[in-house]
Order: C-alpha cells, then structure tokens, then sequence
C-alpha cells in the first residue's frame, strides 16, 4: 500500500517480450549494477508474478530470553535452506520481495491508524514477544522503530511538481526485513519500478557464493560513504558504537566547500557608481512587481536588452559580462549571496560572530540567535558527538532536519530519535538544527497557544559600504494547532507555513493587528521597544559576517547590484528572556502577501533600491 508510480503502457503494450523490457528498463538495472546474468529471469519472474524467496530461504526468530536485548540486536535472521546452496553465477538466483508497506514520512501515522492489518502486521514484526499494547502505544512503536527496516527510493517520475519527486519510505515484506547487516554481505538488493504496473519491487540477488544454512546479509549503508568512522556512525541503528571522546567542535571550511555543489559565477569588474535616472525601465519575471510597481519613475518592459533593472527570480551568476556589457544597468543579485541562502552555508557565516564556540557545561553554541546547526554529510561525526553528549547529560536532543537546498518545509523531519536522523542523509543533503523545544507561544483566540515565526524583508544595497535597510512591516505565521513536543509528523502542529495547501487554513494577521495582541499577552516585552531591536541587531550582524570575508566566502561588492531578502526567525525562551532565533534567509520569496497587505510595497522597494529614497516610516535603516 502507499503510493503508487504511474505506470506506463506505450512501451510495452500487449505482451511484454524481453526485448521491451530491457529497451524500458536498461536505465534502471545499469544504475543499480544488476548483473546482466539476472536480467532475463527477473523479466519471466516479473511477468508471472514470481515470488518464490520462501523456496530457498527461510526466516528464523532470534531469541534474547537469558539475555538482555538491546534495541539494534536483530529481531530476525535470514538463511540459505536450499540443499546446494547458492552460486552468484546462477542466473536464476535473483527474486522479488514485495514491500508491505510504501509510504511518504508525512503520511506514516494516518496509514497505519487507518489499517489496523497494517498495523498489527508492522508491530508483530518489529514485537513479536509483546502484543498487550493500545493502539496509539503500537503507532508509537512503529514509527519510531521503522528505521532500523525501512528502506527508500526517488525515482524520477517525469513531473514537474518537487513534491512528487521526493523519497517515498518503503518496507519490505517480512522476508525482505529479516535481512541484517553486514561489511561484508553476501547479497544486494535494490528498488526496481516494474513501469507495465506502476509498482515497486526490492530485487535480492547474491554477489558471492553462499553455502546452505548461510546467513543472508547486506550492506545497509551500501554507497554512502567510503570514511570508515562515518561508515561506524551510519551503523549506529544497528550497531552500537560511542562517540563521546570525539570533538564536536565545528570549524570553518576552505573555499572549496563554499565553491562545491554550486552554479559556478563570476565577478564584476570594476564600474563606476550608478547614478539615479528617471523613468528606469524594469524587466521582471515575477508577477507581483509586475501588477504592482506602478510608481511613474518606473517602467515595465518586456525586453531584458533595453531594461535599465533585472528582477529576476531565477539565479543570476554571470556578473562580469553584465558589467562589461550593461555596466549602467542593475540586477536583483549580489555575487556569491548563496552564502546567507543556503541553510548550511548560513550557519558557517553566522558562526563568525561567535564570541565562543560554546558552552562546556550547557553544550549552547554560540551565536546564541543561530540554532546548532551540523551539516549531516561533512560534519556527520561531530553531530553524533554533540547528539550523544547532550544524553549524557540529560539535556534535550529535539532536532530538525531538512535540505538545504529545498524551501517550503519539503522532505524535513522533527524528531529526537538518533536513528531516524542517521537514515536520512541517504536520501538527500540534510543539516540537522536543534529543534527550539521552548518556543515563545501566541494565544489565537480560535485554536490555543501555537508556535509562530515572523519574517522580516531586508533590503541589501551595498556591500562596501555595507547598507542594509528593513521594511517596518513584518509578516506573521502561525500553527493550526496548539504546540507540544509530540506527534513531531504533524505538520500543522509543528510547522507554520500553510500558504502551500489550498485545503490547509491559513491565519492572516497584519502586524499592526498583532503587536497590540502581542503587547496584551507579553506586557514585560514589548514589541517595538525590546524585541524588534534586538531582531535588526541580528540582522546587521548576518549581514556583517556575510560580507566580512571575500568571496566565495562572502558576498561581493558590486555596484550593480541591489537585492531583496525575506528573514525568517521565532522566539525562543531563554532564562526567562524571549531570544530572537533566526531560522533562514529566502532568496526571490513569495512577496505576494506584501503586495496585497501594502499595495506600494514594491514602489517603495524599488525608490528605496534605486532612488536612493528611503522613508523613515517605511524602513528601518541599520
């Protein structure tokens, strides 16, 4: 069950020959290296709907009465019962296991809730000794436990939407999810999309010879790393090893992290300041500047040759020929701001204005508005480190991993279950941020106390001399649901940006309707006089560490650019004080609650960028 992948008929209509198969499915079995030996007999076995694992395997019950079980201690075997054993040149030795369970992560709870089957079939396997447990007690288990068995896939469903493209969490049948890890496995499998049905198989085949009463095993964390002490941590969901005597200590990375994985660009060369023109004309590709600079010193225009402004959305990186090229015109770009809109890169950046690295007795880091933030790929050890030095201590181990190169809350998890964290590099780029496990609550009058961020936009227009102005309206949003550090898969609970469902209700609020709410709640901490000035100090400060270095590093002075980002932050309480946490900077956001709260929006914008006019009411300038 779960979900299900288009399945396609114009290639293989009628009988499916082998021929048609391998033209469908050649790309498949060469990415996943299926020897070519297999090949024929996984088309017969797919045809008829083959499975036949339990001819030649068998599934055996580990026993742990007289002994203590520890949580990565293997619940099930799986062995050779076929009286020759098994040969890795046999071509019929490659099988189908089906997956009992298929499922999106934001799904896992409303499936099994929904398919008490399901459900008591995950928990048998996973607690074959103890079924005197509720419902909801069963639900709990198994969503914790479904990482050390679950395995995933992405595949590449031509569609447009990022949603569908992201990992679809799968459980093997019980055959399949008796197989334990090894280093030296004797069998692979990998996911296989049958395209004729739409569905998804796991394909076991052996890579050595393997004798009769052998046990079948595989590497759990085949392809994700050759670093052996990384390779250790990854393992951790299934073998136990301790991390306490490693440094957590994170330090700042060469120019050649900032560069890897990134649009290369360039910079300009040196041009004179811009001066002022009247009537500029603006080429956009966002709507909303479109329908909305109406101030008559502007003018749209349909050409990007003649514009004297680019505002783009898409990402702008060659800045040396635009200034050789057009060196009177302006983009809405700044080299190398990839340093403060990419999440990991964020928090290397804002690490410089750390007066300490942290805490020896809290484990805090510092600053202390940036969340802990590790990067699951390169800075995997240390997060293990710090993650089983705050159980040591006793200290709260909420985390929050997500992508740091998606937005919109895609593919991101909140949990304190180390296991979970560790199996989701495998799908994607993550960082792993402590979760704010104290957050400042607001009262809304139709649900209760939920969480709630606040977003700011700050205006970059120089880099040398630094000039960063704010725009005096903030934006608020806020949970559906009133808060507690549980159901972390509850999106409505946990989460606040709800503007990308139409069946999710969305609470609008201006903050001019908020800050007298707000000041009627938290008397002690008025908005205007105590927190906002603390939250522009943080702004000056990203903006400060951001272009203290050169690039790649740093942001690059270019007098052509202007630029327009959204600031994310909540509250956190801190020693009976609210702390400011900055949470993201947004590049090309979504301004069209802007546009519709405050109509002049980008007309102050764009005289504000420039005009070289900034209005004292509109912005702050910092």
């Amino acid at each position: 069950m779960g979900p299900r992948i288009e399945k396609t008929d114009s290639i293989m209509d009628g009988i499916s020959l082998f021929p048609a198969f391998i033209h469908a499915h050649k790309p498949q079995l060469e990415s996943s290296a299926v020897p070519k030996i297999f090949w024929e007999v996984l088309h017969k076995k797919l045809q008829n709907h083959l499975f036949d694992a339990g001819l030649t395997f068998q599934m055996v019950h580990v026993s742990y009465e007289d002994v203590e079980k520890d949580r990565t201690d293997p619940l099930w075997k799986l062995f050779v019962i076929s009286e020759e054993g098994i040969s890795a040149q046999d071509s019929s030795q490659i099988y189908l296991i089906d997956h009992a369970w298929t499922y999106r992560f934001s799904e896992a709870r409303n499936g099994l809730s929904r398919n008490s089957s399901l459900l008591n079939r995950m928990y048998k396997f996973m607690n074959p000794e103890d079924d005197n447990k509720t419902e909801e007690e069963k639900i709990e288990f198994v969503l914790s436990e479904m990482w050390r068995y679950n395995t995933f896939f992405s595949f590449n469903v031509n569609s447009t939407s990022i949603e569908e493209r992201m990992p679809i969490w799968s459980m093997m049948d019980e055959v399949g999810s008796s197989i334990n890890h090894s280093d030296e496995p004797n069998f692979r499998t990998v996911p296989f999309l049958y395209l004729p049905e739409g569905v998804i198989y796991t394909l076991l085949f052996p890579i050595k010879n393997v004798e009769t009463g052998e046990e079948v095993t595989r590497d759990f964390v085949e392809g994700q790393t050759n670093d052996l002490k990384k390779r250790r941590a990854l393992l951790l969901p299934w073998q136990e090893a301790n991390f306490l005597d490693e440094s957590f200590e994170q330090i700042e990375p060469d120019e050649d992290y900032f560069l890897s994985g990134h649009i290369s660009e360039s910079l300009p060369e040196k041009v004179s300041e811009n001066i002022p023109q009247p009537k500029l004309k603006v080429y956009t590709q966002y709507n909303f500047v479109y329908r909305y600079l109406t101030d008559p010193d502007f003018e749209i225009v349909d050409s990007h040759q003649e514009a004297d402004i680019l505002w783009l959305t898409s990402h702008f990186k060659n800045f040396k020929e635009f200034s050789l090229n057009k060196p009177k015109a302006f983009v809405n770009q700044f080299p190398f701001e990839n340093v403060v809109t990419i999440k990991d890169l964020l928090s290397i950046v804002c690490r410089r204005k750390a007066e300490k690295k942290f805490d020896g007795e809290t484990l805090e880091t510092f600053p202390s508005w940036l969340p802990t933030t590790f990067n699951l790929s390169t800075e995997l050890i240390q997060f293990v480190a710090y993650y089983q030095r705050r159980e040591q201590k006793g200290l709260d181990n909420h985390w929050i991993c997500k992508p740091w190169n998606l937005a919109r809350g895609l593919d991101t998890h909140v949990t304190r279950d180390l296991f979970h964290i560790l199996r989701l590099p495998a799908t994607g780029p993550k960082i792993a941020q402590k979760y704010v496990e104290n957050p400042v609550l607001f009262e809304r009058a139709d649900v209760g106390r939920v969480k709630f961020d606040v977003r700011y936009v700050v205006l970059l227009k120089s880099v040398k001399p630094l000039k960063i102005f704010v725009y005096s309206n903030f934006f608020l949003r806020f949970a559906n649901k009133p808060f507690a550090l549980n159901q972390f898969d509850d999106y409505e609970q946990h989460f606040t940006v709800m503007n990308y469902s139409e069946s999710t209700p969305l609470c609008h609020t201006k903050c001019a309707d908020f800050i007298p709410n707000w000041e009627s709640q938290y008397p002690d901490h008025p908005w205007i006089t105590k927190i906002e000035p603390r939250i522009l100090e943080i702004f000056k400060a990203v903006f400060e560490a951001a272009t203290s270095v050169d690039p790649p590093k740093g942001i690059a002075e270019s007098s052509q650019s202007r630029a327009l980002y959204a600031v994310d932050l909540m509250l956190e309480w801190k020693n009976q004080e609210m702390q400011p946490i900055l949470l993201e900077v947004n590049f090309t956001p979504d301004c069209k609650r802007a546009c519709e709260y405050y109509p002049d929006f980008y007309n102050d914008v764009f005289r504000c960028l420039f005009l070289n006019e900034s209005r004292n009411e509109v912005f702050h300038e910092l």
